[in-house]
């Protein structure tokens, strides 16, 4: 066991946990923030994206000991961005969410996206988001509520 000092949504968080454990159940079940989903296990699905010093990084396979003081930024916290909070906006307006399950990752990667390339292609939506997994398919809704929030931005 290690003791962590982690800056998560702008707070800094103390947990005492293996070195090995991933960020995702530091943020899960030892700071009970739940709006990042475990998914996979293998950083295959996108479902526990959060952002490491501005990166999208998936949590699931990240461990504690390698985030250091670096910033993380949950789906808690994406709200307090100005790109964020045009982001679930959007989401909201164009209804994309259906089970929800995958929606922190995906909301995680397009706010991520639309800070490296505020004007997205297709081509850019697919290739950032195509990590992303949605078992409801919703991802014609995705592509709109990323236009739209680049459309906002402006």
């Amino acid at each position: 066991m290690a003791t962590y000092q982690l800056n998560v949504n702008g707070q800094s968080r103390q947990v005492n946990v293996d070195p090995s454990t991933p960020l995702l159940w530091v943020l899960r079940e030892e700071l009970k923030m739940t709006g990042t989903k475990y998914g996979c296990g293998i950083s295959a699905c996108g479902a526990c994206t959060v952002h490491v010093d501005g990166i999208a990084t998936r949590s699931c396979v990240v461990p504690v000991s390698l985030v250091g003081d670096r910033p993380i930024v949950t789906i808690e916290g994406i709200g307090t961005d100005a790109v964020g909070r045009v982001v679930q906006e959007a989401w909201i307006e164009k209804d994309v969410v259906q089970c929800g399950y995958c929606q922190s990752g995906q909301i995680m990667s397009a706010v991520a996206l639309l800070k490296a390339t505020p004007k997205p292609t297709d081509m850019n939506i697919e290739e950032s988001m195509g990590g992303n997994l949605c078992r409801c398919a919703t991802y014609v809704r995705i592509r709109e509520a990323i236009k739209s929030a680049a459309e906002q931005m402006k």
